[in-house]
């Protein structure tokens, strides 16, 4: 397909505006030139750093290189979704930060609480393809969103999505950093846009308050230490040492996004799929740690929490009830109870982490 340059500036203009019809808050378009960002990864990898996420190692070099993923691939088109459910008002960086000092609470990050972004973007941007398609014929393109070894981040940097905050996760000056992205990988040699520049400066809130030193110092995460990847993709035991410090904090960890100060800007989600659900934005530990595998497989339909599964939920719901014992619910008997009655659960690794708890408590 042989396109002139007005009509593929056109075009690029149209994708954009088709992307926030579709729900997208932004979509601009990068070049697939990711030779810079190969030696970091490599190191990265090299240290371990990815832990268990044998995934991000699996495909080599082919992450940074889009067109050895995609033959044919020349530009990348990226999209953000923004995702704080609309309930959220101005307070909503203070009431969370103040739902971690609650021995009772069971904190789940904010985009896990709705419906699982992956269906959500993927359906979406399948449609912008669709609408490409429409205008220009049969193209070639893949869409991913989490679902391949795609380096997002530095597509999405180059594209001026935003910038790399120190936390590691992408920044926006209109919109913080609590959003989702996608990409579509095309062969057209669309216009592409220019990327921002940091805006972090000194502040390096996000690296004083992580609870585990996950932050290594801006840009450098060690994701073994990190609380995201404990509850999450940390499929066995979750080290002794990490336990205590992983506080109530049961599904993910948004503390580094609650202290950025760019994150006075988070824009509401416009789609109604990341509004909360099952009272996730308020639920007890208590309450959740009694859910049945159906209960919590019913319930969690649809949403990013089921692919742990029932055996991790009650995990990390485990250690979040023995932690309780510190933050000033020592042996509380409804706790205490909850535990106790999971003491003999068929999995070893829940049994372990009951065992633990129960400790806790004296």
């Amino acid at each position: 397909m042989s396109l002139s340059p007005e009509v593929l500036s056109t075009l690029a203009g149209a994708i954009k505006a088709w992307g926030r019809e579709l729900g997208f808050a932004e979509v601009r378009i990068a070049d697939i030139d990711l030779a810079a960002a190969e030696a970091g990864l490599q190191a990265w990898l090299d240290a371990g750093m990815h832990g268990e996420m044998d995934y991000m190692a699996s495909h080599g070099m082919k992450r940074a290189r889009p067109a050895e993923l995609v033959p044919g691939t020349v530009r990348v088109i990226t999209a953000r979704m923004n995702y704080l459910p609309v309930s959220h008002d101005e307070g909503w960086r203070e009431r969370e930060r103040a739902r971690l000092d609650d021995p009772q609470a069971a904190v789940i990050s904010v985009y896990a609480r709705g419906r699982d972004y992956h269906k959500v973007l993927r359906a979406r941007l399948q449609q912008l393809a669709d609408r490409i398609r429409a205008e220009v014929g049969e193209f070639g393109y893949r869409v991913f969103t989490d679902s391949a070894p795609v380096m997002e981040l530095p597509l999405a940097e180059k594209s001026g999505l935003g910038w790399r905050g120190k936390h590691t996760l992408l920044i926006n000056r209109d919109a913080g950093s609590l959003f989702f992205m996608g990409e579509i990988l095309v062969d057209l040699p669309l216009p592409v846009d220019a990327p921002t520049t940091s805006h972090c400066g000194q502040c390096s809130a996000c690296i004083d308050v992580c609870p585990t030193s996950a932050i290594l110092g801006p840009g450098r995460l060690d994701a073994r230490r990190c609380i995201s990847y404990l509850t999450i993709e940390l499929k066995g035991a979750i080290p002794l040492e990490l336990r205590p410090l992983i506080g109530n904090r049961v599904y993910g960890c948004d503390d580094c996004q609650t202290v950025c100060p760019w994150n006075k800007f988070a824009q509401r989600a416009t789609l109604p799929d990341f509004d909360e659900r099952h009272g996730l934005g308020t639920a007890g530990m208590v309450e959740l740690f009694a859910w049945s595998e159906d209960d919590f497989n019913r319930k969690m339909e649809g949403s990013p929490i089921r692919r742990i599964g029932h055996e991790r939920w009650l995990r990390n719901l485990a250690v979040g009830l023995g932690n309780a014992a510190a933050a000033g619910a020592r042996g509380d008997s409804a706790i205490v109870a909850a535990l106790q009655a999971r003491q003999a659960h068929p999995s070893e690794l829940v049994r372990e982490h009951v065992a633990w708890a129960l400790a806790q408590h004296g």
